[in-house]
């Protein structure tokens, strides 16, 4: 599968030289050199807030996700998403901008999903015996192993971004750098079923994708783009929050064209520049701040 995103490279300008009728060659100046056309200035993550009638929803935008690379972070221990992003790089504050990612287990603090950070699988979900043990997910294991990612490579010496399952294989002439297992796909289709998330057959419905609810997302666009999206609850409205339909109806909006839901309800967390925002409520009214596994986040450039 190809990476949605190819670096762009500055080309220099050759000139091509006409020689008419006996006219003399023109003689280079020993002093000129080729124009090389300015390296654009980098494009930082850019923040927005959509004001909808049930759901408040929190979009970063990565336009140069190459000189802003979005990576992955994991814990040992469970911790909230500001903690873990001011683990991961010094000095406090580097973090433009950061999300809760992958799935786990909060009654042993184990990963449900796979994750991979500079190139090595630091969490295996095949390792939690909750998990594989489980006798009510046995006939949906192969496709609970095998849930969509969010990859970054490096292909070249560049990062190139995709989402794609997680048997998939990494494209010719790119390495795996970070990953994070979640799902499911949302864009350009919903892969529910294929990832054992769904079942029909038996009114099977592990997310209430079908209901309201605090939502967190990944997205890429056409033009190589990162979002960043979750949708937060809006006190004294019932129902709050969004469908995974709805998610995918205000990401596609944006143009993104591949998405990945990532864990939502009380995990769901969006930092941009030191602000925290909280996607869940409880029965009060008051935000829930719940630890998580993993995130993906952006650091901010010198």
């Amino acid at each position: 599968m190809h990476s949605l995103l190819r670096p762009a490279l500055a080309v220099g300008l050759s000139t091509a030289i006409g020689l008419f009728g006996c006219a003399p060659l023109p003689q280079a100046d020993a002093d000129s050199s080729p124009e090389v056309a300015p390296e654009a200035p980098p494009m930082p993550p850019v923040y927005e807030t959509v004001s909808l009638p049930a759901a408040t929803v929190h979009v970063v935008t990565i336009p140069d996700p190459v000189r802003y690379p979005v990576r992955v972070a994991v814990v040992d221990d469970l911790a909230r998403v500001d903690a873990i992003a001011a683990q991961v790089c010094e000095p406090t504050g580097c973090v433009a901008a950061a999300i809760n990612a992958g799935f786990f287990d909060p009654n042993n603090g184990l990963t449900t999903s796979h994750v991979v950070q500079d190139g090595a699988l630091v969490v295996d979900p095949s390792q939690n015996e909750r998990l594989v043990g489980n006798p009510d997910l046995a006939s949906y294991m192969d496709r609970i192993l095998n849930r969509s990612e969010f990859r970054r490579y490096d292909c070249g010496g560049a990062p190139s971004y995709d989402i794609t399952f997680h048997s998939d294989p990494v494209p010719a002439g790119c390495a795996l750098v970070d990953a994070v297992g979640a799902g499911p796909q949302l864009l350009p289709q919903d892969t529910s079923v294929e990832e054992g998330f769904v079942d029909p057959a038996v009114n099977r419905d592990a997310l209430g994708s079908r209901s309201a609810n605090a939502r967190s997302a990944v997205g890429i666009k056409a033009d190589g783009s990162v979002v960043l999206v979750m949708a937060a609850q809006v006190p004294g409205v019932s129902p709050s929050g969004m469908t995974m339909a709805e998610m995918a109806g205000v990401m596609g909006d944006r143009g993104v064209v591949k998405a990945l839901n990532l864990d939502g309800g009380s995990s769901s967390t969006l930092i941009y520049q030191g602000t925290v925002h909280y996607g869940r409520l409880n029965a009060s009214g008051e935000l829930v701040q719940r630890p998580v596994k993993s995130i993906l986040w952006v650091e901010n450039l010198p």
